[in-house]
């Protein structure tokens, strides 16, 4: 009789930074409002059946079964059905932790993934914490923890769409928009005062609350997005130092030297000198 064993190692992996605060259901088929809504924790929308839309702040995208809707915190997003195929579907509240989709900017907000080949694994996870929490039995807490630890992991490994999860806090809603502003308009012409009279605070109050949660003012935070930017141009095209300034919303190109030098220690053009040798 063969017997064969499979070690684990001692080290203990994943324990994601999350609590998961909500398991829920339902079948959308018109009888309520859908209605734009935002909340300062993640949402894992996974679709059992049915076909419909869902809009994120002011885009639509179609969803059908087996698709997984992750969205991060403090983004509006609603769902709606296609009347005579009524979406159903389960939903995940997750306080603690938000998702980054592997794009530069950082500025992507939400992610529709379709798990059609892996149906029978999630549904099971999802189901099993819908009838915990329905049953609420002892411990169901840690069950529910467990398996949404289960599910994070699973989702990452088997959706060939990179992602990661990283710890959020529950960040002002106005500082997230502000951020994702920022990262999709960081080649404009932004000062403090714009950004303030774009959220409708004073500006004192925007950069005491963003610095709060992101732990820098919007100007540095602009400027790390704007040095970011240049970077990728400076490794991966041939336009000149004045116009890579240019591109990503510098002033001027002396300007956008020193900041490169004060935040990289090197000079642009050395940094792509550097760069281009690595190829």
């Amino acid at each position: 009789m063969g017997n064969v064993r499979y070690w684990i190692p001692g080290k203990r992996q994943g324990e994601i930074p999350a609590r998961l605060i909500y398991v829920s259901s339902a079948i959308y088929e018109g009888d309520w409002s859908s209605i734009r809504h935002s909340h300062n924790f993640s949402e894992l929308f996974y679709v059992r059946s049915g076909q419909g839309n869902f809009i994120v702040e002011d885009e639509m995208f179609p969803v059908k079964q087996d698709d997984l809707v992750i969205v991060n915190p403090n983004v509006e997003h609603t769902e709606v059905s296609v009347s005579n195929n009524p979406l159903e579907y389960v939903v995940l509240g997750v306080e603690g932790m938000s998702f980054d989709f592997g794009d530069r900017t950082g500025s992507r907000n939400h992610e529709i993934i379709n798990y059609q080949n892996q149906r029978d694994e999630l549904l099971f996870y999802f189901n099993a914490m819908l009838r915990e929490t329905e049953n609420k039995h002892e411990n169901y807490e840690a069950i529910c923890q467990n398996l949404l630890e289960v599910v994070v992991i699973s989702l990452m490994r088997s959706s060939g769409h990179p992602f990661s999860v990283v710890t959020t806090q529950k960040a002002n809603k106005v500082c997230s928009r502000i951020k994702r502003y920022i990262d999709s308009n960081y080649s404009e012409d932004i000062s403090l005062d714009s950004l303030a009279e774009r959220a409708h605070i004073s500006k004192y109050y925007l950069s005491h609350t963003f610095t709060k949660y992101y732990g820098m003012s919007p100007i540095n935070y602009l400027n790390e997005v704007r040095l970011r930017a240049s970077k990728e141009l400076l490794e991966t095209t041939d336009l000149s130092i004045s116009q890579v300034a240019e591109s990503t919303g510098f002033s001027s190109q002396s300007y956008f030297s020193q900041s490169f030098r004060r935040s990289c220690d090197v000079t642009p053009r050395d940094y792509r000198i550097m760069t281009k040798g690595r190829v």
